[in-house]
C-alpha cells in the first residue's frame, strides 16, 4: 500500500487571515503580552511631544516587541528587527511594521522609566489575579552575567605600571630617533610620528586605568571603615569584660593590589569568579528577589559590580517594589550574611509596619545529607538573654519552622536564574556600563515575569477546566 503524505504546495497563492489576531492561537503569549502592555500609560515612555521630525513608533508597541524578543532569546536589536519580518508573533505585535535596529536600540537605552513601570504593572496584575500574596517571603540571590566586554581587554594595576615604564622608554627612544632624522637621510622604514602617537595614546589610557583603580581602592576603604571601627569597638568591649578578644581586625587598605583590574571596553564591569569558582570572567553581579510563596515572580532586581554578595542584603531588600508585598521573611545563603546588614534589615520601620526577619545560613551547606540530618532533630533550647546575632541566626535555622522556611530558598530563586539563562538564553548584557546593565536587567526581569505570569494564568485555566469537567 503506497504511503500517504501531506500535500505541500508552495506555488498556489494564499491569503492570510485579515485579522492579525487570527494568525496565532488564542492562548498564545503574544495576546497576553499585548493586553499587559496596553494598561501601561503611554506617557511613561520617552516621547517627542513636540511632534517634530519623523513619525515615532508608539512606546507600548515597542515595549511589547522588546519584551517578546527577550522572552524568546532575541536580545540583539538587529535580531529583533529581522524577526519583525520572519516571526508571525513579532509581526502581530508590531502591527506589521518594521522598526529598524537603530530605533530599537535607542528606545531600549532611553526608556528605563517605562521598563520600571512595566515591571511594576505585571506584579500589580499578578496580585489582582490572586497569584501574588500581599504578605509573604522572598528569596535573594545573585548570578554572574557576562559584560559586553572581553576579559582580555582588561589590564591589572601591576601590569599597567610595568607597561607605562616600557612605553616611556620607547617614547624616549623615538624622540631621539626623530632628532637624529634631521641630520641623517637614512630611511629605516619607521613611521616615527605614527609610532609616537600610538604609544602616547596607550600611555594616557594606562595612566587613566591606574588612576581609576586607585580611586576605587580609596572608595572601598572608606566604605569598609565603619565596619572596621565596629569590630575594633566590639573587640575592646570583650577585652574589658574579661573575655577572649579574638583576632585583631585588619584596617581597610586604601591602596590597590597588583592584580586589581580595569577593563578598557567596559570600565565599570569586573573580573569575577564564575561558575563553580574555577575560572574568571568579565561580568556584573545581577541580583534578584524572588517570591517564595509559589509564584516564582521576581519582585526586585538590581545589578552591582561587587564580586560577592556580602553587601547585597540591604540593597536587595530595598529593590523590592513598594506596595507589591510586605515582606515577612527574607531567605539568603551564607554569602549575604553580616551582622550589620541583618541588623539594618530587621530594624523597626518608621511607619510601624513589622520588619522582615532574615534567615541566613552561616556557612556553605553540603548537598549531601547525612542520616542524622534527615531525621527530625529536636527543637533547640530557648536563647539566653543577651544572645548575639550569630546565636540568634543559628537558633532560627535550628527550629522546625526555620528549617522548613529555609528549604524554599533553593527551590525558588535558583530555578528562576536557570530559566533566565537556559530557557530565555540571557547570559551576556548587550549594553555597557553599570547603569545600562541595570536597565537591561530590569527589562530581562520584566520579560521573565510576563512569561511566568502567562504560565500561571494558563495553569489556573487548565485546573478550572478540569474541575468543570469533573463536576
Amino acid at each position: 500500500m503506497p504511503s500517504h503524505f501531506v500535500n505541500i504546495d508552495r506555488d498556489t497563492p494564499m491569503l492570510l487571515p485579515p485579522d492579525l489576531r487570527d494568525w496565532l492561537p488564542a492562548n498564545h503569549l503574544a495576546h497576553f503580552l499585548l493586553d499587559a502592555v496596553e494598561v501601561i500609560p503611554e506617557s511613561a515612555g520617552h516621547i517627542n511631544w513636540r511632534g517634530s521630525g519623523s513619525e515615532q513608533y508608539p512606546p507600548r508597541m515597542m515595549l511589547g516587541l522588546l519584551i517578546y524578543g527577550y522572552v524568546t532569546g532575541r536580545f540583539s536589536s538587529r535580531e529583533i528587527e529581522r524577526a519583525t519580518y520572519s516571526d508571525v508573533a513579532m509581526r502581530f505585535l508590531s502591527g506589521d511594521t518594521h522598526p529598524d535596529h537603530d530605533t530599537i536600540c535607542t528606545f531600549r537605552r532611553q526608556n528605563e522609566a517605562l521598563f520600571r513601570r512595566a515591571f511594576l504593572s505585571v506584579l500589580e496584575t499578578a496580585g489582582a489575579m490572586g497569584h501574588l500574596k500581599k504578605v509573604g517571603t522572598v528569596s535573594l540571590d545573585g548570578t554572574k552575567v557576562l559584560a559586553n566586554a572581553s576579559k582580555h581587554s582588561a589590564v591589572s594595576y601591576g601590569h599597567a605600571a610595568r607597561s607605562i615604564a616600557e612605553l616611556e622608554l620607547e617614547v624616549g627612544e623615538l624622540m631621539e630617533k626623530a632628532e637624529a632624522a634631521d641630520s641623517t637621510p637614512k630611511d629605516d622604514g619607521l613611521d616615527i610620528p605614527a609610532e609616537l602617537a600610538r604609544r602616547r595614546k596607550r600611555l594616557e589610557a594606562l595612566k587613566k586605568a591606574r588612576a581609576v583603580i586607585e580611586e576605587r581602592a580609596r572608595e572601598r576603604a572608606a566604605a569598609e571603615q565603619p565596619e572596621y571601627e565596629r569590630k575594633v569597638q566590639a573587640r575592646a568591649a570583650r577585652q574589658a569584660a574579661g573575655q577572649r578578644p579574638g583576632r585583631e581586625p585588619k584596617p581597610p587598605q586604601d591602596t590597590p593590589g597588583p592584580k586589581e583590574q580595569y577593563n578598557f571596553t567596559d570600565p565599570e564591569s569586573r573580573i569575577m569568579k564564575a561558575g563553580t569558582g574555577g575560572h574568571f570572567e568579565q561580568t556584573y553581579n545581577a541580583q534578584g528577589a524572588v517570591d517564595a510563596e509559589g509564584s516564582l515572580l521576581i519582585l526586585g532586581a538590581h545589578v552591582t559590580d561587587a564580586p560577592n554578595d556580602k553587601e547585597q542584603l540591604v540593597p536587595g531588600v530595598a529593590s523590592l517594589e513598594p506596595g507589591v508585598r510586605q515582606v515577612a521573611a527574607v531567605l539568603v545563603d551564607s554569602g549575604f550574611y553580616s551582622e550589620a546588614a541583618v541588623t539594618q534589615v530587621e530594624a523597626p520601620c518608621a511607619e510601624g509596619a513589622a520588619a522582615p526577619v532574615v534567615y541566613a545560613a552561616l556557612a556553605r551547606e553540603s548537598h549531601h545529607r547525612t542520616l542524622e540530618e534527615l531525621a527530625r532533630p529536636p527543637e533547640p533550647e530557648p536563647l539566653p538573654e543577651g544572645a548575639g546575632m550569630k546565636e540568634k541566626m543559628e537558633h532560627r535555622l535550628a527550629t522546625s519552622a526555620g528549617r522548613a522556611l529555609y528549604k524554599l530558598r533553593k527551590q525558588t530563586v535558583e530555578p528562576v536564574f536557570g530559566i533566565i539563562k537556559e530557557i530565555m538564553g540571557f547570559r551576556r548584557f548587550s549594553l555597557r556600563g553599570q547603569a545600562k546593565a541595570n536597565l537591561e536587567w530590569l527589562l530581562v526581569c520584566a520579560s521573565y515575569n510576563v512569561k511566568r505570569l502567562h504560565r500561571l494564568v494558563q495553569n489556573a485555566s487548565t485546573r478550572e477546566t478540569r474541575g468543570l469537567q469533573a463536576a
